[in-house]
């Protein structure tokens, strides 16, 4: 089983928090389309012709294609790839691209899953992040696409913004569940040196949220969301049972991905790759056939290395036989070793062989994540 990520770059214009690879130029659109569909022809083999079991397009913001973008990309997929029948096929989506017009368009294409990124229902913070859409907006959106017929939707919220509270937090949790989405997904505000909102901090015009309020934040969401059925199954993600993200949840449990479209990274088991982060470049590439990429072989200890990260992060946890047949008895012990501090101070645990975060470890992830990554002396 494997899965396949679409990048779709174009956007109307950047929030100000942004970093991933996107543009506002949608003159190129026509040709971007033209070379990932010839890009999914020229990757055919990439995966072994494994049964394509998620299809996901992100971006950017992949609402910004018509009609016939699509068609074109799924003619393209079907017609190459073996994909289930039963494939989760994910759409990421603004609000205010989802008109009944553009939800009724994609009803009549293979999606049967959209990630709609909402971030807050606070109007103020919504001006200020320049998002495109105003909460009411966001609120109707989701409402037509229950009714149109969506049953798996997915929404994007951002605590530890400037100016949020205890208040407008517990605000943002309480529409969201009135919404009743299947998936949330719900990410700190990160300060990404290079965009505007960092520059804005720089300049003092907005300051971030104190570690004690951004770990009471966490800890609010992590519990509200439990209090109404939603299973934390990884850091950030929350779903209602069988409604987790089949397709991210690929990438936390090792299998073989493809992505295609600028900056789209790919994985096969054995190396990384990543295409070219411009437009004009992989267009040229791909046009001609000669794609501009970057790939890295991936050595024991690498693995190794991916295996702790994406493992502990999920509720499903690091299998302890898995680690052991994989990477061999001197890395198993090793794990083990660096592991104990964590599981003597409770912030791991160990059942039915399988080592995973418990809820105080959550909060420290990272570091416990760091102490037991595989380090050259």
């Amino acid at each position: 089983m494997a899965g396949i990520y679409l990048h779709i770059p174009f956007c109307k214009k950047r929030c100000i928090y942004c970093d991933f690879f996107s543009s506002t130029r949608s003159e190129k659109k026509a040709a971007y389309i033209d070379a990932l569909c010839q890009e999914l022809e020229l990757r055919r083999d990439y995966l072994d012709e494994e049964r394509i079991e998620t299809i996901y397009f992100g971006g950017g913001t992949p609402s910004q294609l018509a009609k016939e973008d699509f068609e074109r990309i799924f003619s393209s997929l079907y017609k190459i790839y073996p994909i289930s029948p039963e494939a989760e096929i994910t759409l990421e989506a603004n609000p205010d691209d989802l008109s009944p017009e553009y939800i009724h368009m994609l009803r009549t294409l293979p999606f049967n899953r959209l990630s709609i990124g909402i971030q807050t229902f606070n109007e103020n913070t919504l001006k200020l992040l320049q998002r495109r859409h105003t909460a009411q907006q966001a609120i109707e959106a989701f409402i037509r696409c229950r009714e149109a017929g969506f049953h798996n939707i997915s929404i994007d919220l951002m605590y530890g913004l400037p100016g949020e509270t205890m208040e407008s937090w517990e605000k943002d949790l309480q529409q969201a569940l009135e919404m009743k989405p299947e998936h949330i997904s719900a990410y700190h505000l990160i300060y990404e040196e290079g965009t505007p909102l960092w520059k804005l901090r720089q300049q003092h015009q907005v300051e971030e949220v104190e570690e004690d309020l951004s770990v009471s934040l966490f800890t609010t969401l992590i519990h509200r969301l439990k209090e109404h059925g939603y299973q934390h199954y990884e850091i950030s993600n929350f779903s209602l049972p069988g409604f987790h993200s089949r397709h991210n949840s690929s990438y936390w449990t090792g299998k073989k991905y493809l992505g295609c479209g600028a900056s789209a990274h790919s994985y096969n088991g054995h190396s990384r790759q990543w295409n070219v982060a411009s437009i004009e470049k992989y267009i040229q590439g791909i046009e001609q056939k000669k794609p501009e990429y970057e790939i890295e072989e991936l050595d024991l200890y690498t693995r190794y290395n991916d295996f702790v990260i994406t493992t502990i992060r999920t509720s499903w946890g690091m299998p302890l036989s898995k680690l052991k047949s994989d990477f061999g008895d001197s890395l198993y012990q090793y794990c083990l070793r660096m592991a104990q501090p964590h599981l003597k101070q409770g912030k791991l645990e160990i059942t039915n062989h399988v080592l995973r975060l418990t809820e105080s470890g959550i909060f420290v992830s990272d570091g416990i994540m760091s102490d037991m990554l595989w380090v050259e002396d």
